[in-house]
């Protein structure tokens, strides 16, 4: 069986460094190498969007890097216990008119035993943003 480290159950060293891990991962914006951090049938609600499959993952992540350019995120442990995360984060992108965004939110990540994540449930809101406004580079 193939293991994603670090795994659970978590203590405040490993969970600081899953949520490092993700941040670089999802701050590569590359659509495969993300979804490999799931389970095969990791169950997800990103806003309104309720799905589940590394597929989905794939088709979802594709699409949100095609209109989110130029997405930088920073994440922050904010708990956990066990075998699940809890974090805060804020990323930075503009659409295809230059727009500038800043999105906010909330993710609660469960693993199973591999290090995989089995479950993640976001929530986000958006912030139009000056180019000047922009805190993450």
């Amino acid at each position: 069986m193939n293991t994603r480290p670090p795994l659970p159950p978590f203590n405040q060293q490993t969970a600081a460094e899953k949520v490092l891990l993700a941040e670089k991962g999802w701050n590569s914006r590359d659509p495969l190498k993300v979804a490999m951090a799931y389970t095969i049938n990791s169950e997800w609600r990103n806003r309104a969007e309720i799905f589940s499959g590394r597929e989905k993952i794939i088709e979802f992540l594709t699409r949100k890097w095609q209109k989110e350019l130029d997405y930088q995120l920073k994440k922050e442990l904010w708990c956990f216990d066990d075998n699940r995360i809890a974090v805060t984060f804020k990323y930075e992108w503009h659409d295809d008119s230059g727009q500038w965004h800043r999105s906010y939110g909330n993710e609660l990540w469960e693993f199973a035993e591999d290090g995989l994540m089995q479950r993640r449930i976001a929530s986000i809101n958006d912030k139009p943003i000056t180019f000047d406004d922009r805190e993450i580079f």
